[in-house]
């Protein structure tokens, strides 16, 4: 641990996130507010959102070839740059004395969405590349309390800006936050692996993610279900404010205590999974974390509203714990010339379930059956939890541990 916390690529990294992240978390919070505060902005923002998540689902396959194929430092710098000077200008139209319209806010997420969707899986496969295996769990837990405490951080500076700053301010203060997050990533010492396999063609390239999954069935399927709690998680965004609204009759600033508890739940679990997986293992530990997001999802029905907030620190502990613990067995387990496809894999599966699930849960909301949706996705996360513990113990055990030395022989890393 103290090997991680003394090594100066691990300090540039969480410095340039913290920047970057509180940069954009602050934009991505005032810009659906400003959406949804304009004429039919509540429907406007409801197609771009699902829009952009079906953009990002067609876009993540390409994202996860070029990750695997170019410099991941490179990726991350271009994606900040290009967010950069996409906002200067932004924050421009209102330093000349332009007014924003509905198209500029619609512009403005799009670009913050896409950002997240290039960033995300890039850091990812970053990580996996420059730093040890032995660092891997404690590395993903303080990327967890990063994340965490970032958006916390931007929540309560976006709750005092919105109301005080013109939001060609608020576009100027993420502006200033990516060029210190590029000025840290470009001192970040790193060279891209060199690969031997220059025979594959691009075909091939293009499918090897799915074709290692494809060959490793039990994987897969812990790998698939071990994502939905953090599915879940995206569904529920949309179903808990209605449900503190309609059903629990709570007032607005308990949505805000909702958020800091699931805040606490997170940071915590980005502490103590490290610990628990040393000793029990990445896969126990998931299938904990999975079990634990499951009970606490499956009582929400029969929650008064200090019930609520006592399962909201365990829908955060066993999300945040199922995705530390799975980052670091996807670390340990897939070689990294292909970790970006297979990470894009999933991605793409959990763009499309949530595709899906919002569709059918937006619908059942619409008539007033907003009980069913936790029931539907309680009976969902229970099939998963027995899933995720079958597919566990039959072959993750044993074959999971089996790494193709093929491919990961290939990989010569230069630090």
């Amino acid at each position: 641990m103290k090997d991680l916390y003394n090594d100066s690529r691990f300090r540039l990294i969480i410095f340039a996130n913290i920047a970057s992240s509180i940069g954009s978390g602050i934009t991505m919070i005032a810009i659906p507010w400003m959406l949804v505060s304009s004429d039919n902005g509540s429907a406007v923002f409801g197609y771009v959102t699902i829009c952009m998540t079906i953009i990002s689902f067609l876009i993540t396959p390409l994202v996860g070839s070029l990750i695997d194929k170019i410099s991941r430092k490179k990726l991350l710098l271009t994606s900040n740059i290009a967010s950069f000077f996409m906002l200067l200008f932004f924050s421009a139209i209102g330093f000349v004395g332009l007014s924003y319209e509905i198209w500029h806010y619609i512009i403005i997420y799009i670009i913050g969405s896409l950002y997240y969707t290039v960033f995300f899986p890039t850091m990812f496969a970053l990580n996996q590349e420059i730093f040890n295996k032995d660092q891997y769990k404690t590395l993903n837990g303080t990327m967890e309390v990063q994340g965490q405490l970032s958006s916390v951080i931007a929540g309560a500076l976006a709750s005092i800006l919105l109301s005080k700053w013109d939001l060609h301010y608020i576009l100027l203060l993420n502006v200033f936050a990516y060029i210190a997050a590029i000025y840290l990533y470009v001192k970040i010492p790193y060279m891209r692996f060199n690969k031997s396999n220059a025979k594959d063609n691009s075909k091939s390239k293009g499918t090897e993610g799915l074709t290692y999954m494809w060959r490793r069935p039990a994987m897969f399927l812990f790998l698939f279900f071990s994502i939905m709690p953090f599915i879940g998680v995206m569904i529920t965004n949309y179903l808990f404010p209605v449900y503190l609204a309609d059903v629990l009759k709570a007032s607005g600033s308990f949505y805000g205590i909702q958020s800091m508890v699931y805040g606490v739940g997170a940071v915590i679990a980005g502490i103590i999974v490290p610990i628990i997986a040393k000793k029990f293992g990445d896969e126990k530990t998931i299938i904990y974390s999975v079990i634990t997001y499951t009970i606490a999802i499956s009582l929400i029905v029969i929650a008064n509203i200090p019930f609520y907030l006592s399962l909201m620190f365990f829908i955060a502990l066993g999300n945040s714990g199922a995705r530390v613990a799975r980052n670091s067995f996807l670390m340990d387990r897939i070689p990294n010339e292909i970790i970006g496809r297979v990470d894009s894999l999933f991605r793409s599966i959990g763009l499309l379930l949530r595709i899906v699930l919002l569709s059918i849960f937006t619908g059942m909301v619409s008539a007033g059956l907003i009980i069913y949706c936790f029931i539907a996705l309680s009976g969902i996360l229970i099939i998963t939890s027995i899933f995720v513990t079958f597919s566990w113990r039959n072959g993750i055990e044993t074959n999971g541990k089996t790494i193709d030395l093929t491919l990961k022989n290939k990989l010569i890393v230069k630090q």
